[in-house]
């Protein structure tokens, strides 16, 4: 189970960092796609940092969580910071509606960009904890998703949450797809966008020929919108056939919010395969945040806190 639950932390990192990196224009100019890590020094963004929020929420509170442990999580660790001003809209939001004395769900339900995949992002630590219990996995999301989503937004995140809690329990790629949409209202803006990305990769079983449709068939307006880039990163994981270097590259180098698909697709990968089968070199690029937008990140060590994790799972 630690090597599933760091799996998935790393994972999530590697695919952070890998797709904020791949879709910088010097990356383009150089490499055309990006293939791996250069030497240059690799960074978090609000992907990584964010899901070490509710891991600390989570281990904080006893591996308890509601809705009462993730504000106080946000009060410490985001609200506590001198300033915080650099991450995602939803997140930025949050933290004004909770300086406002809203608390969830209005902090979630009054936000411009609740539909955003900021809660889908950070969802992961909750499926290691839940491993196999997808009710739980499903109301731990909502519960922290609240804080910052409303509707699809949080229908998002429990999608991620459910998805690595059956990867956590060993389910195949076609089993972690069955439990996030169990978790997906059916009539609801996710379910239709998720179903048709299944449906493209259905018509079209390869990257190649899936590439271009998965774009413009699910694009928004808004290229971090929740009904866009979670069915996105989920077909992208079912292309991978459960291949973590194939869908780290795949995933990254997709465009739009690819810093947030791929590190969905870095953590089901993870669980899945567990941290052994992940390029050891990848593990360590991105073992220890760089405190980018949660100064309390910075450093951290990603093996520590999966041990955390770990120690919770009943």
């Amino acid at each position: 189970m630690f090597d599933k639950a760091y799996g998935a932390l790393a994972g999530l990192a590697i695919g952070d960092s890998f797709g904020d990196a791949a879709r910088m224009p010097e990356n383009h100019q150089r490499f055309g796609i990006t293939t791996d890590f250069t030497e240059e020094s690799s960074w978090s963004t609000d992907d990584t940092e964010f899901a070490l929020l509710t891991a600390q929420a989570i281990i904080d509170s006893g591996g308890n969580l509601d809705a009462d442990a993730v504000v106080r999580a946000w009060e410490r660790y985001v609200l506590g910071q001198d300033e915080y001003h650099r991450g995602g809209s939803s997140e930025i939001e949050a933290a004004h509606n909770l300086r406002r004395g809203l608390r969830p769900p209005f902090s979630g339900m009054y936000n411009a960009y609740h539909i955003s995949d900021g809660a889908a992002m950070r969802a992961a630590p909750i499926g290691i904890v839940a491993g196999g219990d997808i009710a739980k996995a499903a109301a731990w999301a909502e519960a922290d998703a609240s804080v910052s989503h409303f509707r699809d937004g949080i229908w998002g995140a429990q999608a991620v949450a459910a998805g690595v809690s059956r990867a956590m329990a060993g389910g195949t790629v076609d089993e972690i797809i069955a439990a996030a949409q169990s978790v997906i209202p059916p009539d609801s803006w996710l379910a239709y966008a998720f179903q048709k990305a299944m449906a493209i990769v259905d018509q079209f079983p390869s990257y190649e020929e899936a590439w271009i449709p998965l774009h413009t068939e699910l694009w928004t307006t808004y290229k971090a919108a929740a009904p866009e880039a979670v069915p996105q990163a989920f077909a992208l994981f079912r292309l991978s056939g459960g291949d973590f270097r194939r869908g780290i590259i795949c995933s990254g180098n997709f465009g739009r919010d690819a810093d947030t698909i791929a590190a969905i697709v870095g953590a089901l990968l993870g669980a899945l395969n567990g941290c052994e089968a992940i390029p050891r070199r990848w593990v360590e690029k991105t073992r220890y945040p760089t405190g980018t937008c949660l100064k309390f990140t910075k450093g951290k060590d990603l093996r520590e806190v999966a041990q955390e994790l770990t120690a919770l799972i009943k």
